[in-house]
């Protein structure tokens, strides 16, 4: 016997995300609940310059309560394709649309609690084309070497999730 659905019971809506309680029939035939976080799907972006330097942006996260470095990243529209929310978002968040998009792979988040799935890609021949920020984003742009985001990486000075992941998918690209 597999995990089946019994029912879900929406508990909150918010303006980011959802809460549903999902009641589960496990193999042995017993019934649990569990919290699930709904949440729309989203896109990471790894945007590299010709000279062979990454994009990022700083942001104040209210769960890290900092401002953690990350690549650029946001959640799909309703009925958008992640090829296109990938574009927007680079021209809301460093002002730069892609010559070039490359699929490198998606993931889960957290699947242990929510159902928001990541699609990551590399963008190349980047050009000014900017779009103005979400209202509620205060986001500082740097720019980094390969060689210095990937020592930082593994320095331990990275802790976005998303970003490591991300990075992890990108580095085949890498020169």
């Amino acid at each position: 016997m597999a995990y089946q659905v019994v029912r879900k019971e929406n508990k909150y809506k918010g303006h980011v995300f959802d809460v549903a309680k999902v009641y589960i029939t496990l193999p042995d035939g017993r019934e649990r609940a569990y919290d699930l976080v709904e949440h729309g799907d989203s896109v990471s972006i790894v945007p590299v310059t010709e000279d062979g330097q990454i994009y990022f942006v700083t942001q104040h996260r209210i769960g890290a309560e900092q401002a953690l470095l990350e690549l650029p990243a946001g959640v799909l529209d309703d009925g958008e394709e992640p090829r296109n929310a990938a574009s927007r978002e680079l021209q809301e968040e460093i002002g730069k649309a892609p010559g070039e998009l490359i699929e490198l792979g998606g993931f889960y988040l957290a699947p242990g609690y929510t159902d928001e799935y990541m699609v990551v890609f590399l963008a190349k021949d980047l050009f000014d084309s900017p779009l103005d920020p979400d209202e509620d984003e205060f986001l500082e742009i740097v720019k980094l070497s390969i060689a210095d985001v990937y020592e930082k990486a593994f320095a331990g000075e990275i802790i976005d999730g998303k970003t490591l992941a991300a990075l992890m998918l990108a580095q085949p690209y890498m020169k």
